[in-house]
């Protein structure tokens, strides 16, 4: 045995592999930032029917290329309270059928003995990938050049670790010494344990097609180390969910227990075989001959496939399972009272353009939030009647906390990969954020008003009252039409929103006006006089601080 070329070949393995994981992370992160769009439409149609949450995880997990990133996505948003339990259930199910597509891609690069193989073809995109970056200037070609560049790296590291493993190969002590590891139940521990380690089942999934095709291992030993892969796959899961909520912790575990079945259940096939001489790597051989790759990537697929056809009918079986595992409980909730967000969650990190889609969600309902403040806040100064008061303070708690914790995950989301709209989109969230922070300030002012005049035992004039009320009719207006133009990025929405602001203006001027009439008539008291003025100027700078988010889409309407 050859020292040097035993310790070349254990550094190319390392290389190898390592070259596969940034290629797989360059590929998503490029993957998921091009089809943002597509994305977040696929996550809103998951809760339609069960096998349309199937097919959202499958295809989300086909353009993300991988598995782990989907189901933390999942338990972001059951965490978020966006999706139920079943729903998270339907898309994980397809996500193990999504994440078999890299399988079919690794035995597509495996052909070509005698003459230029597929690797090396595939491997020159990467060339090509690195030439787009370092020439392209618009945002979406690098997209398009970072994946090339990534698919080409994937089977650059691919060869690297062929290379390393067909020198293994030659070694008899090598070959003998992993021929004495045909426990099934100790193949798919070391599958799961190897998979943990790296935290991809796509990359242990390549690098077991890799050792079949160069005889390291038998067909049957890589398919039992690739269904302990799908178990090991579930570590990410597992560990995003044991930070946060118990919805996030069932989400997790179905993610594990499905797994766990899957694997389960083809083991005792696969001992029932054994009794007629039958195994699973003979049954594949046979129907895919001299083909050791697309073998074991068959098999891949197979398994996933027949364990959400198992395991599918059985979702509600499956929720109800969990919740009992994680009961209520044994949760510490936080109370009903304490601010949270509603859409945002820490682990959506892992998706920026979906992240994106949820910050904006936050924010809408954050401005709908100020506007419920505004409109109880003209009802209190108008009647002196507080019975609501409690939910006014709760909602303001809200504000508060929303623009403290939503401008910190904008801050950190910007550090992730984006795309140019959705960066350019981020830098004006946090200005909007501030925005509608101010307008629940003015509506806290209002009340005070209210105060004021209870204290003095005066009230506002008929007359005040109804003003006040087409002025809150107006405002009211100018918030459907601000976020109509801010949710849809709409041009027309935009410009009804000005001229109903204008309105505004003219409106709290004549107001003014007229006030000062009743004044100067001795209709009124002074301290009405002053906090109806103090009410009408909050009034009109609400409606400038709404106008302010509906420009936010400006800088969004010249790309």
């Amino acid at each position: 045995m050859d020292t040097v070329a035993v310790i070349t070949s254990v550094l190319s393995l390392i290389a190898g592999v390592g070259i596969f994981l940034i290629a797989c992370s360059m590929m998503s992160s490029n993957l998921e930032a091009l089809g943002s769009r597509k994305l977040k439409s696929l996550f809103s149609k998951a809760s339609k029917s069960k096998l349309l949450g199937v097919g959202v995880g499958a295809a989300t997990t086909a353009v993300i290329q991988s598995s782990s990133a989907t189901s933390v996505m999942v338990i972001g948003f059951v965490n978020a309270g966006i999706m139920t339990l079943a729903q998270a259930a339907t898309v994980i199910f397809g996500a193990n059928i999504g994440t078999t597509i890299t399988g079919q891609i690794v035995s597509l690069g495996l052909f070509g003995d005698n003459t230029v193989s597929t690797s090396a073809i595939f491997a020159s995109f990467a060339g090509v990938g690195a030439f787009i970056l370092a020439f392209a200037k618009k945002d979406k070609v690098r997209k398009i050049g970072g994946i090339t560049a990534g698919f080409g790296m994937l089977f650059a590291g691919l060869s690297m670790m062929s290379g390393a493993m067909s020198y293994f190969s030659g070694l008899d002590s090598v070959k003998n010494f992993l021929a004495m590891f045909k426990n099934p139940v100790l193949l798919v521990l070391t599958g799961a344990l190897l998979t943990a380690l790296v935290q991809s089942s796509s990359v242990m999934t390549s690098m077991a097609i890799t050792m079949v095709v160069t005889g390291l291992i038998s067909l049957n030993q890589g398919i039992y180390i690739t269904m302990g892969s799908n178990i090991g796959t579930c570590v990410t899961a597992l560990i995003a969910g044991l930070t946060s909520t118990k919805n996030a912790k069932r989400t997790a575990l179905i993610h594990l227990i499905f797994n766990v079945s899957g694997v389960v259940v083809f083991m005792l096939i696969g001992l029932f075989m054994g009794f007629g001489g039958v195994d699973y790597g003979y049954l594949f051989g046979a129907m895919f001959p001299n083909a050791p790759q697309i073998q074991l990537s068959m098999f891949h697929t197979v398994f996933n496939l027949i364990t959400v056809i198992i395991v599918l009918p059985l979702t509600n079986v499956l929720v109800k399972l969990v919740i009992k595992i994680v009961p209520d409980k044994n949760e510490n909730q936080k109370s009903s009272s304490e601010p949270r967000f509603r859409f945002v969650e820490e682990h959506m990190l892992r998706t920026p353009p979906l992240a994106v889609q949820q910050v904006k969600n936050e924010i809408i309902e954050m401005a709908d939030t100020a506007m419920t403040n505004f409109d109880a806040a003209c009802e209190i100064v108008c009647t002196l009647d507080y019975k609501n008061a409690e939910e006014f303070r709760l909602r303001e708690n809200r504000l508060n906390f929303l623009n403290k914790e939503l401008v910190k995950f904008i801050v950190r989301l910007l550090k992730e990969d984006l795309n140019e709209k959705d960066r350019i989109y981020l830098t004006t969230a946090i200005r909007s954020i501030t925005d509608l922070e101010r307008v629940g300030d003015y509506a806290e002012n209002i009340v005070e008003y209210a105060d004021k005049l209870k204290e003095a035992g005066e009230s506002f004039s008929e007359t005040a009252v109804k003003e006040i009320a087409e002025l809150n009719k107006l405002v009211k207006k100018l918030y459907g039409e601000v976020v109509a133009a801010y949710k849809n990025v709409d041009k027309k929405a935009l410009a009804e929103a000005y001229k109903t602001e204008d309105t505004i203006d003219k409106v709290t001027e004549s107001m003014t006006q007229r006030h000062v009439g009743r004044l100067s008539a001795g209709e009124c008291t002074a301290d009405v006089g002053a906090q109806y003025l103090s009410f009408s100027a909050n009034a009109e700078r609400v409606a400038d601080h709404f106008i302010n988010l509906a420009n936010a889409i400006k800088p969004l309407l010249k790309n």
